[in-house]
């Protein structure tokens, strides 16, 4: 096989690069309430990205369409889509007090095994501090049926991620550039 002979996956897709990046936890795995440890990163896509929109959709069918039989299990038939849990989620419906997430869709993806994480140029961002929910970039992502303790749906596999540019950090926290972006020593003891 020739390095240009590329195979398609129909689950898998590149989001736009206006994608912005919340709740990275990409560095370390984390156990949410006792399960196993996984990286994970929401990803704020502007509804205006249609492309990226139309890439997910498209992938969350296939995704149905190759699990039919794990979505199926011990029932007599597979459960229409439109009533399963899917990842791509309406900021505005969902978020409606979270700024980041208005005129968005989103999608929450993870990973039991770290994201490889580049920069524009394709080098691999080894300092943690550059990477921070804010950031804008790509993200290569995987759509798959799920089928666990009665819970059955399409969940979204994260694979790699690519910094574009920097964002507003997201979170509330200020930037230790900004707390002290003035050289006034105000005398608390006044």
């Amino acid at each position: 096989m020739s390095k240009n002979t590329k195979i398609s996956n129909p689950m898998k897709v590149i989001t736009g690069s206006d994608t912005r990046w919340s709740y990275a936890n990409i560095w370390e795995p984390k156990s949410i309430n006792g399960g196993t440890p996984k990286y994970s990163v929401s990803l704020i896509i502007p509804k205006s990205d249609t492309k990226t929109v139309a890439k997910i959709q498209a992938a969350i069918e296939a995704a149905y369409k190759e699990g039919e039989a794990k979505l199926k299990g011990n029932g007599k038939t597979v459960p229409a889509l439109s009533v399963l849990k899917t990842p791509l989620r309406d900021g505005d419906a969902e978020r409606p007090d979270d700024e980041a997430y208005k005129n968005a869709y989103f999608v929450n993806a993870n990973a039991t095994s770290a994201p490889g994480i580049v920069d524009a140029d394709l080098n691999p961002i080894l300092t943690r501090s550059e990477v921070y929910s804010g950031v804008y970039g790509r993200a290569s992502i995987t759509f798959y049926a799920f089928n666990s303790s009665g819970n059955k749906g399409i969940a979204c596999g994260l694979n790699n991620l690519q910094k574009i540019r920097d964002g507003e950090p997201l979170g509330g926290k200020a930037s230790a550039e900004s707390d002290f972006v003035t050289d006034d020593d105000e005398d608390f003891l006044n």
